[in-house]
């Protein structure tokens, strides 16, 4: 295959903000699987203190070419100031599921 699959991470304070980002993702396309996990423990440096908070992490399944719109769409539902928004490439997968989800993302 030679398209390029990232998982995009995301995470928020309330499970109904992981739900809305998740829904608007694979409803777009931009995202194939948006999986929700948590509540999870977050610690860390926000505006000079070190905070903790319980949060929802959003684990989403999509292609390199489409993470600029998977950013925007991300930003713009998100309530936090500033999000984490981060991509990993995915390096290896089974052959019917990276087919799977070339299938169910927009195409460019």
């Amino acid at each position: 295959m030679t398209e390029e699959y990232i998982q995009v991470s995301t995470t928020t304070e309330k499970k109904e903000d992981a739900e809305k980002i998740a829904r608007a993702l694979v409803e777009r396309r931009l995202a194939a699987c948006t999986q929700i996990v948590g509540p999870i423990e977050s610690t860390y440096w926000w505006k000079g203190n070190v905070e903790r908070a319980e949060e929802w992490l959003c684990t989403i399944k999509s292609s390199r070419s489409l993470y600029a719109q998977v950013e925007r769409e991300i930003s713009r539902l998100h309530p936090y100031q500033t999000p984490q928004i981060i991509a990993t490439p995915i390096v290896c997968g089974s052959e019917d599921y990276l087919k799977w989800l070339s299938d169910e993302l927009a195409q460019e």
